[in-house]
């Protein structure tokens, strides 16, 4: 996947298409070969750059993983909140943005095992992409309780950061990266039962 990319000489938006260059070639390399086995040296031979140039735009390789595992968060809630947007009512987002969730960690591990290491990697070492991806999460399901309490579906009596946390918390071993791997052939009913247990605590 070697290429051959002139440097540029000046600053501004060619500065932006390097960038992407870079991320987009870093996506390729490491989707083939796993991006904790892949050494920022090896990353620029494979796209035609040396490693000094490359760290004019990336301070580390993290920092490259950082925007291609934030690319793919922004993927996964691009799948959710077309999925919620629509429903009928808080209690089917809800169901739907648990059934969404799931469905769409689970593909990318399938179909994109060594990228899907980034996100393990960045979930488990707390990268700012996957802390605004929880807060995301957060604020999601704090919204759609709110809903659901001014449409009578659910209690008023739980504090709404308190019932936000522990949805999550049911939540999480479906939906974080680390814990999803170990997880995934029963993601699919979990799906299902624990937005089921769920809603039946959130009933008034």
């Amino acid at each position: 996947m070697t290429k051959n990319m002139n440097a540029p000489s000046t600053r501004g938006p060619l500065d932006h298409s390097v960038r992407e260059q870079i991320v987009d070639a870093a996506t390729e390399h490491f989707g083939h070969y796993g991006y904790e086995k892949t050494t920022v040296s090896e990353l620029a031979k494979s796209i035609g750059f040396s490693k000094s140039y490359i760290y004019k735009f990336f301070d580390s390789k993290q920092a490259i993983g950082e925007v291609i595992c934030a690319n793919r968060l922004e993927m996964i809630m691009e799948v959710v909140n077309s999925a919620v947007s629509d429903a009928p009512s808080a209690s089917e987002k809800m169901r739907r943005l648990f059934r969404s969730l799931t469905e769409a960690g689970s593909e990318l591990f399938f179909h994109d095992r060594k990228l899907y290491d980034i996100a393990a990697v960045a979930a488990r070492d707390k990268w700012p992409s996957t802390e605004k991806h929880e807060e995301r999460l957060h604020n999601l399901i704090e919204s759609i309780i709110t809903e659901g309490r001014t449409a009578g579906e659910f209690e008023r009596k739980t504090p709404l950061d308190e019932a936000t946390q522990a949805i999550y918390l049911v939540m999480r071993p479906y939906v974080s990266p680390v814990q999803l791997q170990y997880n995934l052939e029963a993601a699919p009913t979990a799906a299902a039962l624990l937005s089921s247990l769920i809603l039946r605590s959130l009933s008034p």
